[in-house]
């Protein structure tokens, strides 16, 4: 009560401002002629003194920031709507409406059938001439319910069948699926069949790519003096013959591994060490695994392996950083790793002929290599 009584004496002091032979100004002290002195009578008797509450909002004007009322997208007067009543004006709305149980807006929930089970009725009679029963159907039975109408790949033999969908969109590949579902990657105009070894994905056969990721090109045709010396990334084919090509791939310095570029396509990267290492350990361990690596006689190419993991590999042979020359195709074959061996070196795996061991080295960065590219988990 307190605020009140203040009140009334403030409006006391006002009310007896004739004895002070005032006239009369022509306000009404009871504004709002509730037979009350309120805030309301105040706020008319601030008025009089140039201050106006337009919207009965209880702020003056002057300091309201809004005169009137807010639309509910929060413009003062707008014309926004809200129909749906969710506080949010309908044009930033996600949905002017309701979800449905499918996360469609205003959509029709479930409405697609599903057979849930058939049940048919059967009975027969004893047909006399013949002396055979006939058994003929008398009815059927079907259960059903509607789901969402959920696309994906729907058949159960895709690398990427998807349960949980009931429309058939088109998705489906038939790949591992540790590759995606996918049983090939085009890079640079080049197909590379993959292969899935324990939960890693592979090429299954060697880089041949020119190009970067980012599509700049690799310098290749380099000299004997020019592969020697070069400190960047570098591309060769075996012997400079363009027949090796198809068979080998491409043999790259480390430089090009290292390049931010990216020497794999994008998803793909040159594996590291320890990678190297999980390959090798789910064949049987580095003794033994390189059978199963290599090609077999009967594949085309061939090599004298066993193959029996798919990934084909081949004695691309190598590029000598001290001399350019090329060295070992038909006998040995190095693939690069990501991971670096100290300033002048990097870890790498090697394969050779009439042998099952793979074998770990380390080689000089300027030595041209071999290059497999693995799925990024």
């Amino acid at each position: 009560m307190r605020p009140r009584f203040s009140f009334l004496i403030l409006a006391a002091i006002l009310f007896a401002a004739p004895a002070f032979g005032q006239t009369d100004c022509g306000w009404n002290p009871d504004a709002n002629g509730d037979n009350e002195v309120g805030v309301v009578d105040l706020l008319a008797l601030l008025g009089v003194f140039e201050e106006q509450d337009s919207d009965g909002d209880g702020i003056w004007d002057s300091q309201d920031d809004c005169v009137g009322v807010e639309d509910p997208c929060g413009v003062c007067n707008g014309t926004g709507t809200d129909d749906d009543l969710d506080g949010l004006c309908d044009d930033l709305d996600d949905c002017a409406g309701e979800y449905d149980e499918c996360g469609v807006c205003n959509g029709p929930g479930p409405d697609v059938p599903v057979i849930e089970s058939i049940e048919a009725f059967y009975d027969s009679v004893f047909i006399p001439q013949i002396e055979e029963w006939y058994v003929f159907e008398i009815g059927a039975d079907t259960t059903f319910s509607y789901v969402c109408p959920t696309p994906g790949c729907t058949d159960p033999d895709a690398g990427n069948f998807n349960p949980e969908a009931v429309v058939e969109d088109g998705s489906c590949v038939y790949g591992p699926e540790e590759c995606g579902g996918a049983m090939s990657v085009t890079f640079d105009g080049h197909a590379y069949d993959l292969v899935a070894i324990g939960s890693q994905c592979w090429f299954a056969e060697n880089l041949r790519t020119e190009h970067y990721a980012n599509g700049d090109a690799i310098p290749g045709n380099l000299s004997d003096s020019q592969w020697t010396s070069t400190s960047s990334g570098a591309q060769a084919i075996y012997d400079n013959d363009d027949a090796n090509l198809a068979t080998y791939g491409r043999l790259y310095n480390w430089y090009a591994v290292d390049d931010s570029r990216g020497l794999c396509p994008s998803g793909w990267h040159v594996p590291m060490d320890d990678e190297w290492t999980l390959l090798t350990d789910e064949l049987g361990g580095s003794s033994v695994a390189g059978a199963a690596m290599k090609s077999s006689p009967s594949d085309s190419p061939s090599w004298d392996g066993t193959n029996t993991s798919g990934f084909s590999a081949l004695p691309g042979g190598w590029r000598d950083s001290n001399d350019g020359t090329f060295s070992d195709v038909g006998d040995y074959g190095y693939w690069w790793s990501a991971s670096p061996g100290g300033a002048f070196y990097a870890w790498l795996r090697g394969l050779n002929s009439d042998n099952d061991d793979v074998f770990r080295y380390i080689g000089d960065l300027r030595n041209g290599n071999s290059v497999r590219c693995l799925r990024d988990e």
